[in-house]
């Protein structure tokens, strides 16, 4: 096992100083084993982290393709507890359209992707004259540079678009930069991909394909041995292979060939060293996935293990995505000048990503409403519903038998206690008591109605 890894990543020990045969993991990708320090003036690239993997890929797409599915809502919050939408916001308008020539689901898309691919992504705000944020371009590179007076400026380039409509060859300021990050274990302004952290099975797995594919296209192993026990001259075998060759292949392929000359067909089944090789590629694929943070279940691979739809969407929100999702959330926040949660921010709603799980969303609706947290017109909102003619769905309502636990078992308020007088205070007349027994009476009974009116 050992050696046959030794044989499949070139890379060994090598004392400090000396040379390293390689591979060399690079920031943006790594350089095969034997590239020299110069690689570029070779004409050599570097190759890029995964890709050639195809469990990469799905992974990055997992991400990429679920965040533009979140619709993103300026909310700001009242001074009842709850919160209304801002839909006159100079954010609210990006998040619907952030420029002439990309949609919302586009800009986030190549957002995303960027942002795991290389750990950081960045975009250039345009302003108005009122100083407020109109448009943003994505830009396939940047760099941050810290002045001498601890400024921040930013170098961008990648975008033809708005290279042509502005001048970018002077530094950014920081407030018209979104700069999204993941870990920083560099420099503070320096993001680092988690494909990072797979690297090395990503090297197995092209080195261990790679191999493989050199050994299928040199024909290194045939389908099929014919063996006979009766000697053979050269001219005889070839003869037999040609025939063999004949009636198996081209479009004689699947037909049933008849032998003679006492020949036997043995098929060659996968050996134990192929069987490991699978083994091994199957570990490197979850090692990216647990990289990535990313349940095999999402990808469509591996047992399940979730009752429905919502449960697996919930571990996963819980886990990756949910961190994805609200680092964006406050980097936009933070270019935007927000002022954060529980009172100002951006909301990418991951209620859109049960969409299919139809049943699970009408039962939740179904029970909020019967316990009383949405009212009837709140729920057929939320299914892009009207609400119910003459009002009569505004307000939150719960059954007639939840009442407070003081009415006991007749169902009704408790009676008010009259206070007694002290020992030393001298008696009432009798018909001045008869009066006030009234009058406590009547509190009683209009307080009950009154209790009855508000439980309705």
């Amino acid at each position: 096992m050992a050696n046959w890894l030794t044989r499949m990543l070139p890379w060994g020990r090598a004392a400090e100083g000396q040379y390293r045969p390689g591979p060399y993991f690079l920031s943006h990708g790594w350089l095969p084993a034997g590239s020299s320090w110069n690689y570029w003036q070779n004409g050599q690239n570097v190759q890029p982290y995964g890709g050639r993997s195809a469990m990469l890929e799905a992974c990055i797409s997992a991400y990429s393709q679920t965040v533009p599915m979140c619709p993103g809502d300026h909310w700001r919050s009242l001074s009842n507890g709850g919160r209304e939408r801002v839909t006159n916001s100079a954010l609210s308008r990006i998040m619907r359209r952030p420029n002439d020539y990309q949609s919302i689901s586009d800009f986030l898309l190549n957002l995303t992707r960027r942002l795991y691919e290389r750990g950081e992504t960045f975009a250039l705000a345009v302003r108005n004259a009122r100083a407020e944020i109109i448009e943003l371009h994505l830009m396939r590179e940047g760099s941050a540079t810290v002045a001498e007076d601890g400024s921040i400026f930013y170098s961008l380039q990648g975008n033809e678009i708005i290279e042509q409509r502005l001048d970018l060859s002077y530094p950014v300021p920081a407030r018209d930069v979104l700069h999204i990050r993941l870990h920083t274990p560099r420099h503070p302004l320096k993001g680092a991909s988690p494909i990072m952290a797979a690297a090395l099975d990503l090297a197995m797995s092209d080195a261990a394909l790679n191999q493989q594919i050199a050994f299928y296209l040199n024909q290194a192993r045939p389908s099929f041995l014919l063996t006979t026990d009766l000697p053979l001259k050269r001219e005889q075998a070839q003869e037999l292979r040609q025939w063999w060759d004949l009636q198996t292949q081209s479009e004689n392929a699947g037909r049933t060939p008849i032998l003679t000359y006492g020949l036997k067909a043995q098929s060659v089944a996968t050996s134990a060293v192929d069987a490991q090789l699978a083994e091994m590629l199957k570990m490197s694929d979850q090692n990216i996935a647990l990289a990535m943070r990313i349940p095999l279940q999402i990808l469509g691979i591996g047992g399940t293990t979730y009752a429905n739809t919502e449960l697996l969407m919930q571990s996963w929100i819980g886990t990756g995505l949910g961190f994805t999702l609200n680092h964006i959330e406050e980097a936009f926040g933070q270019l935007f000048q927000l002022r954060g949660v529980p009172d100002e921010y951006l909301e990418l709603d991951t209620r859109a990503l049960l969409r299919s799980a139809y049943r699970e969303r009408i039962e939740a609706l179904a029970r909020g409403v019967i316990s009383g947290i949405y009212s009837p017109d709140e729920a057929r909102a939320s299914e892009d519903l009207p609400a119910v003619p003459g009002g009569h769905g505004s307000e939150p309502r719960v059954q007639q038998q939840v009442v407070p636990l003081s009415y006991g078992s007749d169902m009704q308020p408790p009676t008010p206690q009259a206070a007694l007088p002290p020992p030393d205070t001298p008696q009432p007349p009798a018909d001045a008591a008869q009066k006030t027994d009234e009058h406590a009476s009547e509190r009683a009974v209009l307080a009950y109605r009154a209790e009855r009116r508000r439980a309705a």
